[in-house]
């Protein structure tokens, strides 16, 4: 008995639906992954486990000469921190060191100048060309994770163009600012910032702008919490060195009075103590036994 025309319709769509089904999971449910990152350790310690760290002293000659430089990235995927958001991060970290009276000169270092785990070799030839003391390496790293998952069929069926509406989005990034004495090669100190931006839109979005727009938002808030850490931890530094003068040796370039010197508001109240006890002494002399 041959199958009726509907039985036969019927066992293809069935066939067909659990071929599209399965074609769908295949296609929408498998993660994506876009990675943007540059590391301070890479660049600095290229294949080396675990560097050791240096001996010597850094010795800092005020006033110091700073420059601030991205270290060379590395990306996959679309979107990923712009130059144009690089160079405000630089221009917010160098406003940051301006405030302060021991920096003598900021620079801005090109990316042309930092080359693919060029060491402290290539801080070196920085350090002679634009002549600068201090660096600040800055660097990045961020993930972003997509996931399709099955349900978003059913919104497809429920919704027409929002067929993957049940897609999640997940931007991790992490920034920091690592200031090292070129010299010594010691780092002085690093502040961190770092951002979770999560999203959900359609596939539809995110082919264009959804994945891109979420990728500079996570860049914009990380920057923000980088900025905050820094401005602690250039206090901090001032603060450890007063305190454990023993970790980093201070000096005077020629013709620098010390005025403005990390120190220098420390001196200026033992030199008002100083002529306190000494006017205190000389009233005491002065005045008439009775």
């Amino acid at each position: 008995m041959k199958p009726s025309k509907r039985v036969v319709l019927g066992l293809a769509l069935a066939i067909g639906g659990s071929f599209l089904v399965s074609g769908c999971a295949m296609l929408f449910d498998s993660p994506e992954k876009a990675d943007r990152s540059s590391s301070v350790v890479n660049f600095l310690y290229p294949g080396q486990v675990n560097p050791l760290p240096p001996r010597d002293i850094p010795v800092l000659r005020l006033p110091l000469r700073v420059g601030i430089a991205f270290v060379p990235s590395y990306q996959t995927g679309s979107g990923g921190f712009s130059e144009q958001q690089k160079a405000v991060l630089m221009e917010r970290v160098a406003r940051e060191f301006r405030s302060k009276e021991y920096i003598q000169t900021i620079e801005i270092i090109p990316a042309t100048y930092l080359r693919p785990n060029g060491g402290f070799t290539n801080l070196d030839q920085v350090s002679s060309l634009l002549n600068v003391d201090v660096i600040a390496l800055l660097a990045y790293d961020q993930v972003q994770f997509t996931n399709i998952n099955m349900l978003s069929l059913v919104y497809w069926t429920l919704e027409g163009r929002y067929l993957f509406q049940g897609k999640k989005n997940d931007t991790h990034t992490l920034m920091e600012a690592a200031v090292y004495d070129i010299r010594s090669q010691h780092l002085l100190f690093r502040a961190p910032g770092a951002s979770q931006v999560e999203g959900k839109s359609t596939v539809l979005d995110l082919l264009h702008t959804d994945m891109r727009a979420e990728s500079s938002e996570g860049f914009d808030r990380a920057t923000d919490a980088l900025i905050i850490n820094l401005k602690l931890q250039l206090e901090d530094f001032r603060d450890r060195i007063r305190k454990s003068p023993e970790t980093v040796k201070i000096e005077h370039k020629p013709g620098y009075t010390g005025g403005g010197s990390i120190e220098g508001w420390f001196a200026w109240v033992i030199a008002l103590l100083a002529m306190g006890r000494w006017a205190r002494a000389r009233w005491f002399e002065a005045k008439p036994c009775v």
